[in-house]
């Protein structure tokens, strides 16, 4: 007579024990962990390396722009004037200035060549710890088509820089010459 391991020796050894069993579900979940785990410790060293480099976390340069002011002379398109003040260490540049309420304007500049005119200024720096104040006669925002506005009339204005992104500002319309105060 044989015993049950003599005529099917395999089956005890094809069947782990409970520890065995349990060995075997800790070296799949092992398996399992490393992918998330190998994908976290690359992202780190990917973000360290960024940082290394001083490239992140760099400051947005800082930006206030004063209440303005719009002139709109008879027969000729309104220009709309700010004081733009950069308080941080960051150099910035004004790319672009639009009014959702008006048509279409642009930031003009005193022509050189031509006195008296203006040209297209294609960027206004403003540099860190200064301020740039828009006036007649030099750095502006001219409004070509403007519709009619009224006197001490409040326009919102986006002005866009380079650094600091859009920075919401408010115009107002100030009376025609004859009737300031």
């Amino acid at each position: 007579m044989s015993s049950a391991t003599d005529e099917h020796p395999e089956a005890d050894v094809d069947r782990p024990g409970p520890g065995g069993r349990l060995r075997a579900a800790l070296a799949r979940g092992a398996r399992a962990a490393l992918i998330p785990a190998g994908a976290c410790a690359l992202a780190l060293a990917l973000l360290t390396a960024y940082t290394a480099t001083g490239a992140a976390g760099e400051p947005v340069p800082k930006i206030r722009v004063n209440v303005g002011w719009i002139l709109q002379p008879a027969g000729q398109p309104a220009a709309a004037f700010f004081e733009i003040r950069n308080t941080g260490n960051i150099d910035d540049t004004l790319v672009f200035a639009d009014s959702p309420a008006l048509g279409v304007s642009m930031l003009r500049k005193p022509d050189r060549n031509q006195p008296g005119t203006a040209q297209r200024a294609r960027r206004v720096a403003v540099p860190a710890k200064s301020t740039v104040r828009m006036a007649e006669g030099g750095i502006h925002i001219a409004v070509l088509d403007p519709p009619a506005l009224r006197p001490l009339e409040r326009v919102p204005f986006n002005l866009w820089f380079e650094g600091r992104g859009r920075v919401k500002a408010v115009a107002v319309l100030m009376p025609p010459e004859g009737a300031r105060p």
